[in-house]
């Protein structure tokens, strides 16, 4: 039987295993050492003055609304082409979310219909780094000098990417990461939080844990909850930096021989570089509006991914009061309609990059026109 072509998968192997057995041997299997050699890694990546280490990014967002005092009554502005985490841990926080439109070339929020939304009950923007895509974070800080409000970075995608050589997830107020089994590297499940503001720093640091600043102490000067990080998962984060910078030339390798053997078809497009971001390719994606592409490459035990269902469209959202609806969306809903994510795993074998190019320039010999 053909084995299947899987879309994604992480790249585990003796390295995890070392930091893992270093883990179990000291019997601090908890947020311990191991944690904050991580926090302090990922503090040298990104260059942040504070990295905080959280359960998962859902409940990263969660505690950064909560650390600047948002919640019911106020309104914070989602894109509607993000993962729906995005704006449910703004539901779980009280806040509604107002939903703003993607720019159709970078799939980011469109900055310039952030303006529009705005109003007295405005709290925060949270622009999400979508597919290694930097969001333009100096149109959204102009708005914010003259609006007031506080910038959330969503870059659970953003791993490595820069936005004019500073790291996403640093230039607004707080930013955070994903580490899910899928992401650029993985600790199975987790995240981590970065900010240069001390303040939102203790405050998220006394939400993790139980409204307290230290662990074995049992008064509580807040109320916190117990979003707390474990040294089995810090392991698997610390030998997944050590491969960091492999995993992203190898992802732009992947990019690059798709792009090379899949440009000249006509009904192919790629998407936008922003000018000011590196743009690391986590996903290898193509713009096609010739869906029947996903049928005939599953057929052919080729995995791909379509892009997130657009917020405004949710089930869930149907007739949720706190979800504040005020376009057409026709980006999202075209980005929807045209993305494909092609198999973009680190260990993927040039073997397979080959059978999946051939598929496609088959599929598109039968069913289009070849650009020449």
């Amino acid at each position: 039987m053909k084995k299947i072509i899987s879309q994604i998968y992480p790249w585990i192997d003796n390295r995890e295993l070392h930091y893992l057995k270093k883990a179990i041997k000291s019997t601090f299997i908890t947020e311990n050492k191991l944690t904050k050699e991580f926090e302090d890694k990922f503090k040298k990546l990104t260059k942040a003055k504070f990295a905080i280490a959280i359960n998962n990014w859902t409940l990263g967002i969660y505690a950064c609304l909560k650390s600047l005092n948002i919640g019911a009554g106020d309104e914070v502005i989602v894109p509607d082409m993000t993962f729906i985490a995005t704006s449910n841990a703004v539901l779980l926080s009280g806040a509604k979310v107002v939903l703003c439109d993607v720019n159709y070339e970078t799939l980011c929020i469109d900055s310039s219909k952030i303006k529009d939304l705005i109003n007295s009950r405005t709290k925060a923007v949270i622009p999400v780094h979508l597919y290694g895509n930097s969001c333009d974070l100096d149109e959204i800080k102009k708005i914010k000098r003259i609006k007031n409000f506080f910038i959330i970075e969503d870059a659970a995608q953003g791993v490595g990417v820069t936005y004019k050589n500073r790291h996403v997830g640093t230039i607004g107020d707080v930013g955070g990461f994903s580490f899910y089994g899928n992401k650029l590297i993985t600790t199975g499940e987790g995240g981590m939080i970065v900010t240069n503001n001390k303040k939102i720093y203790n405050s998220i640091l006394m939400l993790k844990n139980h409204g307290r600043k230290t662990k074995g102490i049992f008064i509580h000067k807040r109320i916190g909850y117990n979003f707390m990080f474990t040294d089995l998962q810090a392991a698997v984060g610390l030998a997944q930096l050590d491969k960091l910078k492999k995993i992203i030339d190898i992802k732009e390798k992947i990019f690059t021989y798709y792009k090379k053997k899949l440009e000249y078809i006509k009904s192919i497009n790629f998407i936008k570089q922003s000018p000011f971001s590196n743009h690391i390719h986590w996903f290898s994606n193509i713009m096609c509006k010739n869906q029947k592409l996903i049928k005939f490459l599953n057929k052919n035990k080729i995995q791909t991914r379509k892009a997130f269902y657009p917020l405004h469209l949710q089930p869930c959202y149907k007739n949720n009061k706190n979800i504040i609806k005020k376009s057409k969306y026709e980006n999202s809903k075209k980005i929807y309609k045209e993305l494909i994510s092609l198999p973009s795993a680190v260990q993927i074998k040039k073997s397979e990059l080959v059978e999946v190019s051939k598929k496609i320039n088959l599929f598109f010999k039968v069913n289009d026109k070849i650009r020449h």
